[in-house]
This record gives C-alpha cells, structure tokens and sequence, in this order.
C-alpha cells in the first residue's frame, strides 16, 4: 500500500517562498525507486504537472515554474520536497505529490495520468 502525505503549504504574498514535502510509505520501496512528482490543481481547472524526478535524478520542471521551483528528494527520510520562489499569484492551487514506478520519458512524465497514487494535497494560495 502506498501512502504519500504532503504538508507545508500555506498562503504568502508574491515574491514570496513555500518549501512543500511529502511524506513517502512505498511498500517496502524508498523514493530512490519510484518517479516522484509534484501537481497541482487550481479551482476549475486540470490537474498539471509541475515537476517530476525519477528513480536516478533526472528533473523535469512545467515551463511555468522553471528557475523558480526546484525539486528534489531524500532517499534516507524517503521524502520529496519541492522549494517553491518568486511565487505568483497564478501558483495558487492544491499541490499534490504523486508516485509510479517507472517514469514516462521527459516531459512525458509531468502527465497526471501515469500516476498511481496520490496524497491529499496540500493548498498554497498567492495574494497579490
């Protein structure tokens, strides 16, 4: 059974930082043996992808986070992270953490619909 439980969301004015994590139960598996990645989901909208990283490091980051939101991961605290900077008003949505085993290529893997498991999100609202 996979259990993923993000936290650290919040709301902080523009120009602004969050540091978002979640919290990875893999059965039996650490997160240095899954694809990992961050979506997001604003009222009325699609879930997106924002940045994904797989079981050897590569990084794919959504266009419109890029030089902004840095991913990454801690194998030993089988935890995933995802600093967000310079937010924008338009970054306000739930945030989710998801994980599958094997990463779809590139920017292939920043597709909600390859992921099997998900959190409960964690809500980051921008005000201007």
């Amino acid at each position: 059974q996979v259990q993923l439980v993000e936290s650290g969301g919040g709301s902080v004015q523009a120009g602004g930082s969050l540091r978002l994590s979640c919290a990875a139960a893999l059965s039996g598996y650490t997160v240095s043996n899954y694809c990992m990645g961050w979506f997001r989901q604003a009222p009325g909208k699609e879930r997106e992808g924002v940045a994904t990283i797989d079981s050897i490091g590569r990084i794919s980051y959504a266009d419109s986070v890029k030089g902004r939101f840095t991913v990454s991961k801690d194998n030993a605290k089988n935890a995933l992270y995802l600093q967000m900077n310079s937010l924008k008003p338009e970054d306000t949505a739930m945030y989710y953490c998801a994980a599958v085993r094997i990463c779809m290529p590139g920017v292939a893997s920043l597709r909600a619909e390859f992921y099997h498991s998900w959190g409960q999100g964690t809500q980051v609202t921008v005000s201007s």
